[in-house]
C-alpha cells in the first residue's frame, strides 16, 4: 500500500494486480455462503449429527403428524412397537407387524432407525415375567438374538439394555428378574446382539444419568469403562434426558457427555423432552443442543415424540411442536443453535483421560419410582381369565402401567379387561381400547391354559392402585 502523498502511479503491473483482485472479489461475491438448514435434520446434518423422534405406528395415518416427522427428522425410534412385549407376546411366537410398519416407513423415507429396546425389566410379556434363573436367561438371549436378526441391516443403533441401574444414591444395579439371573446378564445381552447384527451400534440406555455427580451416572460410567477394558461389545451410551422444573438440565451436562465419550463410545441423547413453555423451555433445549455440539462424539439427538399431544408427558407440553403442529419457541432455539454451532469437528474435544469421579450428593436427585412388585395372581377357575395391573413408572401428571392377562385351566380365544374408573389414556399398546374396556389385539387373543399375555398404557393424572382387574 502506498503512503498518502506518493506520486507514484500503479503502472502496468499495478493495474494488472488491481484488475485481478477486482475479479477475485467479484467471483467471491457471486458464491453464496452456505445456506442455514431450514429443518432440524438438515441443520443437524450440517453439523455431522442426526436429529430424530419417536414414532407410534397408529399415528402414522395422521397427516399432520407424519408430515412433520418426515420433514424434520432423519432418525426414527419406535415408541413401543419394538419392545419385548410387542415383539414376543407369547414365548417363541414373534410379531413384528407394527415394528416393521415403522421401520419400513422410515427406510422408505430415507431415514435411519434406532432399535428400542432388546432387554428391559419393564414391558416384558406376561410369560417372561413369571420366569427366573437359567430359563429366563436363555429366553432373554433368544429374544435378543431373534429380534436383532429379524432387523439385521436395518438398524443404526440398538438400545440393547434399558434402565438396568437403580435410582438414588446407591449406584447399584436395579433389582429385577433379569438381574437375578446373574450380574453378567447385561454383558451376555450385548454379546448376543453383536453376534445377531454385527453392523448395528450397540448402546446402553438409561434415565437420571444426566448429572455427572450422581451415583447412577457414575455406576453406568464404571460399567462402560469395564466393558471397554474387557472387550465387551459396546459402542454408545444413551441418555434419555427427561427434564422438568424439579429436575432441570444440570450445569455439568456437557461434562457428562464428554466423560462418556472419553471412554471411546458415542453418546446419543435418546429420549429428550423438557417440560415447560416459552423462553425458559427454549433456553433449556438450547443448552442441551449446544452441549451435544460441543462434544465431537455426541452423534445425535432424539426427541420423544412429535407434538406435545403425542407425548407421554402431554400435560407438561415438553416437545418442539404444539398440539396443532405449530413450531414453538423451543423449536426455533434448537434450529438456531444447530445452524450456529460448531461443525463436524468441534473445537472442544472430549477429555483425553477419564475425569475424576465426584461423590454423589447427599440428597438423591428426583427420580422415577422403580416398578412395583406384581401382586400375586390366584389361578382363575376353568374357562375364565384374570388380570393384574402394575405401575411400572410414575411422574407428575402421568404414569406407565402394565396389565397381565392370565388364562385359567382352559385356553382363551380372546379377552376383555375393564380398566379402573377414572383411568384415561391416549397411548396403549398390545390391545384395543374402547371406552374403559381393552380387548385383545389380533395377535395376542389366543392364550394357552395357565399362560399369560400383557398390554400396557401411558395414563394421565395419578396412577391407580395396583391390583386385580375385571377380565372376561
Amino acid at each position: 500500500m502506498l503512503r498518502r502523498g506518493s506520486r507514484r502511479g500503479p503502472g502496468a503491473r499495478g493495474a494488472a494486480v488491481l484488475a485481478a483482485l477486482t475479479l477475485a472479489a467479484t467471483a467471491a461475491a457471486a458464491i453464496p455462503a452456505q445456506a442455514a438448514g431450514s429443518t432440524l435434520q438438515d441443520a443437524a446434518n450440517d453439523r455431522g449429527r442426526y436429529f430424530g423422534t419417536a414414532i407410534a405406528a397408529n399415528r402414522l395415518s395422521d397427516s399432520t403428524y407424519s408430515t412433520i416427522a418426515n420433514r424434520e427428522f432423519d432418525m426414527i425410534t419406535a415408541e413401543n412397537e419394538m419392545k419385548m412385549d410387542a415383539t414376543e407376546p407369547s414365548q417363541n411366537q414373534f410379531n413384528y407387524t407394527n415394528g416393521d410398519r415403522i421401520v419400513n416407513w422410515a427406510l422408505q423415507n430415507g431415514k435411519q432407525v434406532r432399535g428400542h429396546a432388546l432387554a428391559w425389566h419393564s414391558q416384558q410379556p406376561g410369560w417372561m415375567q413369571n420366569m427366573s434363573g437359567t430359563a429366563l436367561r436363555n429366553a432373554m438371549l433368544n429374544h435378543v438374538t431373534q429380534v436383532a436378526t429379524h432387523y439385521r441391516g436395518k438398524i443404526y443403533a440398538w438400545d440393547v439394555v434399558n434402565e438396568a441401574f437403580a435410582d438414588g444414591s446407591s449406584g447399584a444395579r436395579r433389582d429385577s428378574n433379569l438381574q437375578r439371573t446373574g450380574n453378567d446378564w447385561i454383558e451376555a445381552a450385548f454379546r448376543a446382539a453383536r453376534a445377531a447384527d454385527p453392523g448395528a451400534k450397540l448402546c446402553y440406555n438409561d434415565y437420571n444419568t444426566d448429572d455427572w455427580t450422581h451415583a447412577k451416572t457414575q455406576a453406568v460410567y464404571n460399567m462402560v469403562r469395564d466393558f471397554k477394558a474387557r472387550g465387551v461389545p459396546i459402542d454408545c451410551v444413551g441418555l434419555q434426558s427427561h427434564f422438568n422444573a424439579q429436575s432441570p438440565v444440570p450445569s455439568n451436562y456437557q461434562t457428562t457427555l464428554s466423560s462418556f465419550a472419553a471412554l471411546g463410545v458415542d453418546v446419543q441423547i435418546t429420549e429428550l423432552d423438557i417440560e415447560g413453555s416459552g423462553s425458559a423451555q427454549a433456553e433449556s433445549y438450547r443448552r442441551v443442543v449446544q452441549a451435544c455440539l460441543n462434544v465431537s462424539r455426541c452423534t445425535g439427538i432424539t426427541v420423544w415424540g412429535v407434538r406435545d399431544t403425542d407425548s407421554w408427558r402431554a400435560s407438561g407440553t415438553p416437545l418442539l411442536f404444539d398440539g396443532q403442529g405449530n413450531k414453538k419457541a423451543a423449536y426455533t432455539a434448537v434450529l438456531d443453535t444447530l445452524n450456529s454451532g460448531p461443525g463436524t469437528n468441534p473445537t472442544t474435544p472430549p477429555p483425553t483421560s477419564p475425569p475424576p469421579t465426584t461423590p454423589p450428593p447427599v440428597t438423591p436427585p428426583p427420580t422415577t419410582p422403580p416398578p412395583t412388585t406384581p401382586p400375586p395372581v390366584t389361578p382363575p377357575p376353568s374357562g375364565t381369565c384374570s388380570a393384574a395391573l402394575t405401575i411400572a413408572n410414575s411422574w407428575g401428571g402421568g404414569y406407565q402401567a402394565t396389565v397381565t392377562v392370565r388364562a385359567g385351566s382352559s385356553a382363551l380365544n380372546g379377552w376383555r379387561v375393564t380398566l379402573p374408573g377414572g383411568v384415561t389414556t391416549s397411548n396403549l399398546w398390545n390391545g384395543v381400547l374402547a371406552g374403559s374396556v381393552v380387548t385383545n389385539a389380533p395377535y395376542n387373543g389366543s392364550v394357552g391354559a395357565g399362560q399369560s399375555t400383557s398390554f400396557g398404557f401411558i395414563g394421565n393424572g395419578s396412577a391407580p392402585a395396583a391390583g386385580a382387574l375385571s377380565c372376561s
